[in-house]
């Protein structure tokens, strides 16, 4: 019993301990895909979070405390991603959360944090619905319709009428197979097949060989990363690369996939890096990490980083409420971020989001 006092007592003072260690650092949160079918993005993206924190600090870091945020893996699915932003907010009392990647896991993540009134910044999903989340969210990104006019167009412009298309069976991929479908109609092309695939499957042979009956001028697909890499594959070996083929968000789909099997794709992409800002930050991220970036989604996470860091300091506080008002005032403004002039609508949406025509080549996501 003696004992069991004591335990208790320690325990109280190391829970006031951390109490006074907690109170001189301020932290955000992040639910990142580590593990999982996205995690090479996730760990990107990661690299771009830890970048941006070693910069406010320098900085000064904020309202004069060492700043830091506390990084969640989402494994890739929904109820984990849901659970790391309960811990986050709950435990950790994080005023901001950025994340997920893909829609089908930040459509719920941000659903819960505007209900629980904490401010949530997409850094990466592209579904139109995330538009609707709420008032307490913002996004970095272009969304898919935007995303979708462009990829269109772009694949007329390549000479391609008739195409074969595969997304995944997720909000994104329905987003993306309907509304390019839309967009590249208007303008005369016609879809010959289209496949929304399962994901985690161990071979999607069946799916190729149904979409090359069609004889499609070019097959135009977006998948994520290690489902894109068995895609790949298995397209080069059925041969059906002797047919163009044509990624939207390009350094997802090729993420994984070997240079050999990825060499001369062609696709679009989320526009990356952007003017002197966007400069030094590619030149800091390969001198911290000995690589460029594999995808285009870390500046992105870089912005929204930065940007809460300055809301906190220019509000004076970390409480949501008061830096939700300082993000809409920021935004307003216009804020110069490593992906370019970042500026929002009355319903918090980048205005003119940038896109970028890509190719790869030996082993490179480079610009065509």
């Amino acid at each position: 019993m003696k004992f069991s006092v004591r335990a208790g007592l320690g325990a109280l003072a190391l829970a006031g301990a951390m109490g006074v260690q907690a109170q001189e650092t301020i932290s955000m949160g992040a639910v990142l895909s580590l593990t999982g079918a996205n995690a090479t993005v996730g760990e990107d993206v990661r690299r771009a979070v830890a970048l941006a924190v070693e910069q406010v600090n320098a900085d000064g870091g904020v309202l004069g405390k060492k700043f830091n945020v506390i990084v969640e893996d989402s494994g890739g699915n929904p109820t984990t991603a849901l659970n790391a932003a309960r811990k986050l907010v709950s435990v950790d009392k994080v005023p901001v959360v950025i994340g997920e990647y893909s829609s089908g896991i930040s459509i719920p993540l941000g659903q819960f944090l505007v209900k629980e009134g904490i401010t949530h910044i997409n850094i990466a999903s592209t579904s139109v619905k995330i538009r609707d989340l709420g008032a307490t969210s913002f996004n970095l990104i272009g969304l898919e319709d935007k995303g979708n006019r462009f990829s269109a167009k772009d694949t007329w412009d390549q000479g391609y009428r008739s195409v074969a298309v595969i997304a995944p069976n997720n909000a994104y991929g329905q987003g993306v197979a309907h509304g390019f479908r839309e967009e590249f109609e208007k303008l005369g092309g016609k879809i010959v097949t289209e496949v929304l695939y399962t994901a985690g499957q161990s071979t999607y042979r069946r799916e190729l060989q149904q979409m090359s009956r069609s004889n499609p001028d070019a097959y135009i697909y977006t998948a994520y990363g290690q489902e894109s890499a068995v895609i790949n594959r298995e397209a080069f070996e059925l041969g059906l690369r002797k047919t163009p083929w044509y990624g939207i968000l390009l350094s997802m789909c090729l993420s994984d996939t070997p240079a050999n099997i990825a060499q001369g794709q062609i696709g679009m992409e989320v526009g990356s890096v952007l003017g002197p800002k966007g400069k030094a930050y590619a030149e800091a991220f390969a001198a911290k990490y000995k690589e460029g970036m594999k995808t285009s989604y870390t500046g992105y996470a870089y912005d929204a980083v930065m940007l809460t860091a300055a809301a906190m300091n220019q509000a004076k506080s970390t409480a949501p409420a008061e830096v939700q008002a300082v993000l809409k005032s920021l935004g307003q403004k216009g804020y110069e971020g490593v992906t370019g002039f970042i500026k929002f609508d009355a319903d918090r949406q980048r205005i003119d989001p940038p896109y970028a025509k890509l190719k790869s080549d030996q082993g490179k996501i480079v610009a065509r």
